[in-house]
């Protein structure tokens, strides 16, 4: 039996064993953050996932560096957020296309967007803008909607390619207007905008970013946006909702998610550290002046958002008789 000092040695001992696990559940994170981003550098993902790893570092104490994990319609790079371990030291940034469009796309698809993934917050909305080649004789949604009904099958508008979101916008436009118009899809969005600007296609909805530029110089004209609100740099433009489609919305947004069963307190500490960033004036004027919105969002939006989206555009994926991979 052991006698009152010994026992005191050996609980101090038990403790001494269990204070670095207490520590460091106690400090997440205790080292350098990887975020995974499934698409190229220099996309719109790419661009507000760096901002976003810069807010979070400062606010939590230690280096969230960029993966950039592109291909296969951004199977890879998910694929790497599925498989990591459950701790919060590897993450994603990501967009609906991977999230709420792919699981339409493809039959066999190696993650379940609501299993596989922790929610940890939404980001962004990049709101879609619906432009035509000036060789277009109309100036608003409600003339296009008018000349299309009276050309049916002879207005040409381009995409990025079958599936994208932007192909997918174009289609719920032509479905809710009662249109017909003909879809030629390019093999990425360069590609797709050089169609329109040179006049081979007439229409298209574009991410703002890339078509901005066009627009100002007067290479294609805006018509509007695809968002429910008016983008708030972008006021002159209205959106499609009031142009002449009630209840449109079409916009590719943005969320960060982690691995399955993230700990509830690692989910809370990067949650708050997005939002902060997000929220913060510096962040939200550089986002939108590039059309990008930010809509800081808690874990349990994302994934009543993405619950909601999922049912949308599989709606919206038969509607264009995309066929699943």
């Amino acid at each position: 039996m052991m006698d009152a000092a010994t026992m005191t040695r050996a609980t101090a001992m038990a403790w001494l064993a269990l204070a670095p696990a207490m520590a460091l559940a106690q400090a997440f994170p205790a080292k350098t953050i990887r975020m995974v981003v499934p698409f190229p550098a220099g996309g719109g993902v790419d661009y507000t996932g760096r901002m976003i790893a810069k807010g979070m570092s400062d606010r939590l104490g230690q280096q969230v560096v960029i993966d950039n994990r592109a291909g296969a319609s951004a199977i890879i790079g998910m694929e790497a957020a599925k498989n990591a371990a459950p701790d919060g030291y590897t993450i994603a940034i990501t967009s609906n296309g991977p999230l709420v469009i792919n699981p339409h796309l493809f039959r066999k698809l190696p993650y379940d967007s609501l299993r596989d993934f922790s929610p940890i917050a939404l980001t962004t909305s990049f709101p879609y803008l619906l432009v035509a080649h000036p060789s277009l004789p109309v100036k608003t949604v409600k003339e296009l909607i008018t000349l299309a009904r009276s050309r049916p099958g002879e207005i040409s508008y381009s995409s990025p390619g079958t599936g994208n979101g932007q192909h997918l916008a174009t289609a719920l436009f032509a479905s809710m207007a009662k249109l017909d118009m003909l879809h030629i899809p390019y093999k990425g969005n360069a590609p797709s905008v050089v169609s329109l600007v040179s006049g081979e296609t007439q229409l298209t909805f574009s991410s703002i970013p890339g078509m901005l530029p066009h627009v100002r110089a007067g290479r294609v004209r805006a018509l509007a946006v695809g968002s429910v609100q008016r983008v708030p740099s972008l006021q002159d433009f209205p959106t499609v909702a009031e142009s002449g489609l009630p209840g449109f919305e079409a916009a590719g947004w943005g969320g960060i998610i982690g691995p399955a069963n993230l700990p509830r307190d690692v989910v809370g500490a990067l949650s708050k550290a997005i939002i902060d960033t997000l929220k913060h004036p510096d962040t939200a004027q550089r986002m939108l002046a590039d059309g990008a919105v930010p809509t800081p969002g808690t874990p349990e939006e994302l994934t009543a958002y993405l619950k909601t989206e999922l049912a949308k555009w599989g709606r919206v994926v038969k509607l264009a008789n995309v066929k699943p991979e």
